[in-house]
């Protein structure tokens, strides 16, 4: 499967986006999604996972409450709907899928090596 995110842009802080990210060459129907984001000079960081049914969502806890995961399989598309948005919050988003969504304890809940079939990445700046 081939994953594309879309949908950033320049927001203020506190503004919203919605990113999506379109699933190209197979169904999404059996793959986990996941969303990361990077900034420059820095380690990818998972964001958020959905399961292949939608029916189990996981965030990282600096996102929880301001980010929602969703799914559309019928549209083979997953979405970041990423709301209250903060100038930390920008970075390159990725989406990339898994067989399942691994939620790790600790700092850092998801792990860029249990996914596959990255896209390339859409960028979100948030201004103060």
């Amino acid at each position: 499967v081939q994953l594309q995110a879309s949908g950033g842009g320049l927001v203020q802080a506190g503004g919203s986006l919605r990113l999506s990210c379109a699933a190209s060459g197979s169904t999404l129907d059996y793959s986990a999604i996941g969303w990361f984001r990077q900034v420059p000079g820095k380690k990818r960081e998972g964001v958020s996972c959905i399961s292949s049914n939608g029916g189990s969502t996981y965030y990282e806890d600096s996102v929880r409450g301001r980010f929602t995961i969703s799914r559309d399989n019928a549209r083979s598309t997953a979405f970041l709907q990423m709301n209250s948005l903060k100038p930390e919050d920008t970075a390159v988003y990725y989406c990339a899928a898994a067989r399942r969504c691994h939620f790790y304890s600790g700092s850092n809940h998801f792990r860029a090596a249990d996914f596959g079939s990255w896209g390339q990445g859409t960028l979100v700046t948030v201004s103060s």
